[in-house]
């Protein structure tokens, strides 16, 4: 079963990912994208914060694992996401840089007295969205939502935030007086064992994409609590998803899967789950080329 270790000391370094991926059986268009990936750089070039909640395991240091698994599974593209692990955004600026724009980020280093010079030049970089994360922090992480929500409206961006659906019986309607949309990570982790998909918050979920305020990764099978692939658990979640709206739905691989203490899922079957979660070819296009173009301005 899928661990999610607590850790804040600095020598808890993460296991690594699978670094040999299977070709995936699907097919995979052209100008794929993979919505959430972590680069990591040497910490002798970007240090780590000295409190932090884990360690990168060494061997993906820097972008080469991550572009040996994007190009054995066909993806064209990615977005990269800030780790919380440094005390700024650089990693991912230097990252984007070096993409040639075939990557976006999204920030999740930012308060709210961010100027908007720093939000142009982080724009410029690539970046379309800033991420908050009240699953880790509680919902004091959103106290300045309203706030940066206003800042980054001007240049197109949203906000990605990380949480437990059943949050949103509260926070639906927060989320809709927004001047930005929202991306929501990872089906919205809700407890399968516990919840599922009757549940109001989750049913919120689904009408938030339907009223097209908001977008789902789906992502992250492996943290619902299914211990191996294909995570049956998480196929009810991920099919309701699609149903709901299929044109405000991504995919990404999470990689390198970070704290995945049980089994570490090969990124070649976690995409080969598209075929189950969305059936329809047609729709797996939108997730994987069309919808990201959209959301992340390729």
């Amino acid at each position: 079963m899928s661990l999610n270790k607590t850790a804040s000391a600095p020598d808890d370094v993460c296991p690594g990912p699978d670094l040999n991926p299977r070709n995936p059986s699907i097919e995979v268009p052209a100008g794929a994208c993979d919505c959430h990936v972590h680069i990591y750089a040497p910490p002798e070039r970007h240090p780590y914060k000295e409190k932090r909640r884990y360690t990168p395991a060494p061997e993906i240091l820097g972008p080469g694992a991550y572009l040996k698994m994007a190009d054995a599974l066909g993806l064209e593209r990615a977005v990269l996401v800030q780790p919380g692990i440094y005390p700024d955004n650089e990693v991912t600026v230097e990252a984007l840089k070096a993409s040639g724009g075939k990557w976006r980020g999204v920030a999740a280093v930012l308060d709210a007295n961010v100027s908007r010079q720093e939000l142009k030049r982080l724009d410029e970089a690539g970046f379309r969205g800033v991420r908050f994360n009240p699953r880790n922090t509680k919902l004091v992480a959103l106290k300045d939502l309203e706030i940066i929500a206003g800042k980054i409206a001007e240049f197109g961006w949203h906000a990605q935030i990380h949480m437990d659906a059943r949050d949103l019986v509260d926070l639906a309607d927060r989320f809709r007086k927004l001047p930005v949309d929202i991306v929501i990570d990872h089906m919205g982790r809700i407890p399968p064992a516990e919840a599922g998909i009757d549940h109001p918050g989750f049913q919120a979920l689904l009408a938030l994409m339907r009223e097209g305020k908001c977008w789902v990764k789906l992502s992250a099978p492996n943290r619902f609590g299914d211990p191996r692939p294909p995570y049956p658990q998480v196929v009810p979640i991920a099919r309701a998803l699609v149903q709901a709206a299929p044109e405000r739905c991504v995919w990404a691989s999470d990689w390198p899967h970070t704290r995945e203490y049980g089994h570490m899922p090969n990124d070649g079957e976690l995409l080969n789950l598209l075929a189950v979660w969305a059936p329809d070819a047609g729709d797996r296009r939108l997730i994987l080329v069309d919808n990201p173009a959209r959301l992340y301005r390729f």
